[in-house]
């Protein structure tokens, strides 16, 4: 129910939607159709995945971690063992590196295809959301002939990697590199030549590179402003070192750059992963990795499919860390998400949105409780008892629901 102030109406939007699975919530100022004020709230996942970590040894925190966004599980799981290892001083096996690396484009097509789809969605464009998303099944596919699952594969241990890629796996993902590579071509060409795709994308969203550097956006939104910030190029890791990436930048500053932003990737992530399975090397895919890390502190990033993921983590000497932090691509996003939308037009507000491709679980924390003056480093009991209490002032008892056996 929108609310009237001063002779503008101001519209919530969420955090409930029809079409996201995520909470989230805006409140958007209109003058006419004209978005004058854009209110961005979110924190409504209280998962308190670092605090869970910090009460767990490393090994569980794998597992945590790879659980903090479904669409990028393997870029967590990279980062955090990236960390984990320098501190441990692991040398890990080149064979693990290039598989990290092909599971790693893997998942950034599986991204994409995502983004694509659900970007045509937000305009109206459902058949192109049918096409993408039918693509995205192949990759799927891949990933669960992987590791198991379409979504978490698992793939990543410290010291390297679980699983090996066997030579006729190695020959399916070029055979859907091959029926992919031309169905995306064909995406780069649509986004390129239609006309009303061109005329809704283009001039929504501006985010100018001082403005990227103002909000400190990451990934395609910034790549899409001409600023390289791509961490495979400016920081190589992994495989990185050995194979270099052909960066992808676009000037539009709009929706419309972050749109050919990502296709492009696509074909390149292609390329990297034709590259790979060619030059793998044999041998071992893992090394004996210890239990506890010495005291101390380090701090890794990775390129994500939406943009630089940074981890960190602080040892005390024990098997389990003393902190950890994530900052994902889409905390860093968001900071620039009123600037993007005021201005322009309450039917441009979706896929201004959907633009950053966002991810509300990867940015929402919970840390403290805080009370008048006092604050509280809760611990995982403690939350655990705050929401069955919350439940219960709501007339819910977690403890009554019955769960239906499998």
């Amino acid at each position: 129910m929108s609310e009237r102030n001063d002779h503008k109406v101001v519209l919530p939007i969420g955090p409930q939607h029809p079409s996201l699975k995520e909470p989230g919530s805006f409140k958007i100022t209109l003058d006419g159709e004209k978005v004058e004020r854009a209110v961005v709230e979110i924190g409504y996942n209280h998962r308190g995945i670092e605090k869970a970590c910090e009460s767990r040894n490393y090994t569980q925190d794998l597992y945590i971690i790879e659980r903090v966004c479904g669409i990028c599980s393997h870029a967590h799981t990279s980062c955090f063992c990236q960390a984990f290892e320098d501190m441990a001083g692991l040398e890990v096996p080149r064979r693990a590196y290039y598989i990290r690396g092909i599971v790693g484009e893997l998942e950034r097509l599986h991204s994409h295809l995502l983004w694509l789809g659900v970007a045509s969605h937000e305009i109206g464009f459902d058949t192109l959301f049918m096409y993408t998303w039918r693509d995205r099944e192949l990759v799927l596919d891949l990933l669960a002939q992987i590791g198991g699952n379409r979504v978490n594969y698992g793939v990543n241990t410290f010291g390297g990697v679980r699983r090996d890629l066997e030579a006729d796996l190695m020959q399916d993902i070029l055979h859907v590199c091959d029926q992919l590579e031309e169905k995306i071509k064909y995406y780069a060409d649509l986004a390129t030549t239609e006309t009303t795709l061109i005329a809704r994308l283009k001039g929504i969203g501006v985010l100018t590179p001082e403005d990227v550097r103002h909000f400190s956006a990451v990934g395609p939104v910034a790549r899409a402003a001409g600023i390289l910030d791509d961490i495979r190029v400016v920081e190589p890791y992994g495989v990185y070192k050995e194979i270099p990436v052909n960066a992808v930048t676009d000037d539009h500053c709009d929706v419309y750059g972050r749109t050919l932003v990502r296709v492009k990737e696509m074909l390149e992530s292609i390329r990297l992963i034709r590259v790979m399975i060619r030059e793998i090397p044999e041998g071992p895919i893992s090394v004996r990795a210890p239990r506890k890390l010495p005291a101390g502190e380090t701090l890794r990033r990775v390129e994500a499919p939406r943009g630089e993921n940074i981890h960190y983590i602080r040892s005390n000497g024990s098997d389990m860390p003393d902190r950890v932090r994530v900052r994902a691509p889409s905390e860093a996003n968001w900071h620039g998400m009123s600037y993007m939308l005021e201005g322009f037009q309450l039917a441009d507000v979706p896929i201004i949105i959907a633009a950053i491709d966002p991810c509300y679980s990867c940015t929402d924390r919970a840390v403290s409780l805080s009370s008048g003056r006092d604050e509280q480093i809760a611990s995982w009991d403690q939350l655990r008892l705050f929401g069955i209490e919350q439940y219960k002032k709501n007339g819910i008892d977690p403890g009554s629901i019955a769960i239906r056996p499998f």
